[in-house]
């Protein structure tokens, strides 16, 4: 409540508003409470934004989920503290240390002297403030004639093109220094100052309007350079023109990213900002845009609507003690303040009167900040935890699987994405095939680049910008390659092959080939446009691309139709475990089955590529594919889904030694916990056998997770009847709610929401930049007939939507 303060509960330090508090108590009898109010007393002269507040006008700056800064030196305030004891509301003023006993005015100061909890929650976000350099003042410029392009620049020393410096004194440009991963450089720029003395140097590729990344030799460490605009300047560096970029590379990526920038967030055309329920914006906490981007998306569904926010009563009456770990509470609550209206409101006439008076005419700081939905939503993620930028994508996955896991009632809000696909896979040699059935969220279409329309522009172009960075000039204008949505759609239905297919018709390898259809439509079709992928490098590269998205689209044509009249399905048998003769490699035998079927210590890199290209970290894949014995990308995909939340998902890959596989049995795979639970890992080797969870689940617990010894035991009961214990059910519910599952069609299934495959667009989330980890996120929504556009805080009415340039989509189903 920002006009009543902030109720601190003393017992569980947790804060309330005024119309809640009243409630906590009724709630849990916990009677003393810590209020909290800050009073504006007067703008700071030269401060940035907002309106002149006058003395008195409390306004709770400590508000989480207002656009208030408890940090912003934009004011001067005073604090006011008082102890609120219930129900009487008996007020005592601190500090008070003769009415208090001792302990409650110890617990007072170690609260009211606290950090914020988001600087506990996310240490990476809080870095060390930096010093101004020692040398920025006096340092001496050559005047050497020497200009920097804007372009192609490359490490005078040697051909390096990344990791750049250039020092500040004579303009040379050279590499840093070399990283233990074998990135980085030559240490160029190190041996120049030792040379000469020369001591600050700023990163090429990382200059912006703002500031840029500046370096003291002299110093050790990264500093503020105050006059770095006029440094820079000597040089023929105008910082108002400059973009950050990708690891600190331009590499001919001024001009598209730039116009991509002014594109997608409608640079250069007057917008007309939008107020009311619906048209909030939402704070960037520093790189949080694609979570903002999501969640625009995600509320104007009416099914999450009504999930949340109409169930907001019950949802907060019925919330644990600790609102801030429950994830309805924490989605109703941001829910409401996008959709309320409380926080987009127009100013009134008299703020703009004085605003104009007073020559600060500056937008009205609407708008709603998600700090502690961010903390309770990436929790233990090694990603969303973070304070860098991630794939809008993957967040959406993310939050389905936790909607998924927290029901809101009888309806699950989530059944509006959930769709099946039904996979087709056909021996080449046979001709034999086999359907099965996963469950997805998103429709992944491929980026057709050979069906360019302009493909003599793009040749053009492409040679123009080479002579370019051969003569050191900037670039020319960009050529974006031109690509029909057919195209995509098309080679989304095309037959893919299949590596390493195993044909259960001929007991051997064989050519296969696979297709996918929707054997069922959802209410609301996601599609993400697979603009991402990879270099020869590994480097994450960004197809940059305009395809000419429909607004009414008809996928009809890609239903399932199931198995066909004179086809023959593949036989249902296993594939044969190949179990070496020679006795010295029993130690391996413990650890390294595979699909041939001796599961070896390489890498099946294909299948890391393919998940790759879904947004999850690089280290996460390979450990995935390897964990699950080379097995696909689909039996990997469901590892990493399973074990995404753990805090060294991401971590890179550490193969033990045979030696310690051999003495410690299982435990490459994971230590068997205390209640005798086997390694998820070796359950999906046995799954991926063909054989059944709870059979593969109860050989393990019979043979303490010796793989080995497990299959044994399951060859060595061929009458065991294959009976479902309600544990393992519950535990298969669990583990499968958000994956894609692969099912036999036929099977019972998760609920589905089937119906006509014609579709209208209400909304796309574009991107910015080369990477998902860097750049930005914009969202654009159709509402009331219109489409209007949310840039973090801005809300405004959108008069040329990108929707080209897209990165996922929102479509609705077209009511028969």
């Amino acid at each position: 409540d920002s006009e009543g303060g902030l109720y601190v509960c003393m017992n569980t330090f947790l804060g309330f508003g005024r119309e809640h508090v009243e409630r906590h108590y009724r709630k849990t009898g916990q009677c003393v409470y810590l209020h909290l109010k800050r009073h504006v007393i007067e703008k700071v002269p030269g401060a940035s934004g907002g309106t002149l507040p006058k003395r008195g006008n409390a306004k709770l700056f400590l508000d989480l989920e207002t656009n208030g800064d408890v940090n912003s030196d934009d004011f001067e305030y005073e604090d006011e503290a008082k102890l609120v004891i219930f129900p009487d509301h008996y007020e005592i003023s601190l500090p008070n240390i003769e009415e208090l006993p001792a302990l409650v005015t110890i617990a007072c100061d170690a609260l009211l002297s606290a950090k914020s909890p988001y600087r506990k929650q996310d240490p990476d976000s809080w870095e060390e403030e930096l010093q101004a350099s020692k040398h920025a003042k006096t340092l001496v410029q050559l005047d050497n004639g020497v200009r920097i392009p804007p372009s192609g620049w490359k490490c005078s020393k040697c051909d390096l093109r990344e990791n750049l410096w250039l020092n500040l004194t004579d303009g040379s440009v050279l590499c840093g220094k070399w990283f233990f991963d074998g990135s980085g450089g030559n240490g160029h720029a190190v041996e120049h100052y030792k040379e000469t003395g020369y001591p600050l140097a700023v990163k090429l590729g990382t200059i912006t309007p703002d500031g840029a990344d500046v370096y003291s030799f002299d110093e050790e460490e990264p500093v503020l350079d105050p006059h770095i605009a006029k440094h820079l300047a000597h040089f023929g560096i105008d910082m108002l023109q400059m973009q950050v970029t990708e690891n600190g590379l331009r590499d001919n990526d001024i001009k598209p990213r730039v116009s991509e920038w002014e594109v997608i967030q409608e640079a250069g055309v007057k917008l007309k900002p939008m107020y009311g329920p619906g048209y909030t914006g939402v704070k960037n906490l520093g790189n949080s845009c694609y979570l903002s981007s999501v969640m625009q998306a995600i509320f104007s569904i009416p099914e999450f609507q009504r999930a949340y926010v109409g169930n907001l009563p019950r949802i907060f009456d019925y919330s644990p003690l600790d609102p801030t770990q429950d994830f309805n509470t924490q989605m109703t609550k941001l829910g409401h303040g996008l959709l309320s209206g409380q926080y987009s409101k127009p100013p009134m006439k008299s703020e703009l009167i004085e605003q104009v008076m007073k020559e600060e005419h500056k937008p009205q700081h609407n708008g709603i900040s998600p700090q502690m939905f961010k903390a309770f939503i990436s929790k233990g993620h090694p990603e969303f935890s973070s304070n860098r930028q991630q794939d809008a994508q993957e967040f959406f996955l993310h939050l389905i699987n936790l909607v998924e896991r927290n029901p809101v009632g009888s309806e699950n809000p989530s059944d509006v994405f959930r769709f099946l696909v039904e996979e087709r896979t056909q021996c080449c040699q046979s001709r034999k095939v086999r359907y099965t059935a996963r469950v997805d969220y998103i429709m992944q279409l491929p980026v057709a680049m050979e069906a360019a329309t302009n493909k003599d522009e793009l040749i053009a172009y492409e040679l123009k910008r080479r002579e370019a960075e051969a003569a050191r000039r900037p670039p020319p204008e960009l050529v974006r390659a031109k690509i029909p949505f057919s195209a995509c759609l098309q080679a989304f239905s095309e037959p893919s092959n299949v590596e390493d297919f195993w044909s259960s018709a001929l007991q051997a390898k064989s050519a296969g080939v696979k297709t996918s259809r929707f054997a069922s439509f959802p209410e609301y079709l996601v599609v993400q446009i697979k603009k991402f992928t990879f270099g020869l490098d590994w480097i994450p590269k960004k197809l940059d691309v305009s395809i000419d998205m429909p607004d009414f689209l008809d996928i009809n044509h890609l239903r399932a139709r199931g198995l066909q009249p004179g086809e023959e399905e593949l036989p249902d048998i296993a594939p044969p475990i190949i179990i070496p003769d020679d006795p010295k490699v029993d130690e391996i035998r413990l650890l390294c089955f595979r699909r041939s079927f001796l599961v070896a210590l390489d890498i099946d890199e294909s299948s890391v590529m393919q998940l790759a290209e879904m947004g999850f970290p690089l280290e996460a894949c390979r450990k995935a594919v390897y964990y699950t014995g080379n097995l696909g990308a689909e039996v990997a995909f469901n590892w990493i889904i399973a074990h995404m939340e753990e805090p060294d998902f991401a971590e890179p890959l550490v193969i033990p030694a045979f030696g310690e596989v051999a003495s410690s049995g299982a435990a490459a795979f994971g230590a068997v916990g205390l209640d005798n639970q086997p390694p998820e890992e070796m359950v999906a080797i046995i799954i991926s056998m063909g054989f059944q969870r709870n059979l593969a689940i109860q050989a393990l617990k019979a043979t303490n997770s010796n793989l080995e010894r497990a299959l044994e035991w399951i060859f060595s009961h061929p009458e065991l009847e294959e009976e479902s214990e309600p544990a393992l059910d519950m535990m298969n519910m669990a583990n499968n709610a958000n994956a894609n599952i692969m099912t036999e069609t036929g099977s019972e299934g998760p609920r589905i929401k089937d119906g006509s495959g014609r579709y209208e667009l209400f909304g796309f989330i574009s991107h910015m930049g080369t990477s998902t980890m860097s750049g930005h996120y914009v969202c654009h929504l159709k509402k009331e007939g219109r489409w209007v556009i949310y840039n973090d805080l801005r809300v405004c009415a959108s008069e040329r939507p990108p929707k080209d340039l897209g990165y996922i989509y929102f479509y609705h189903r077209i009511p028969s």
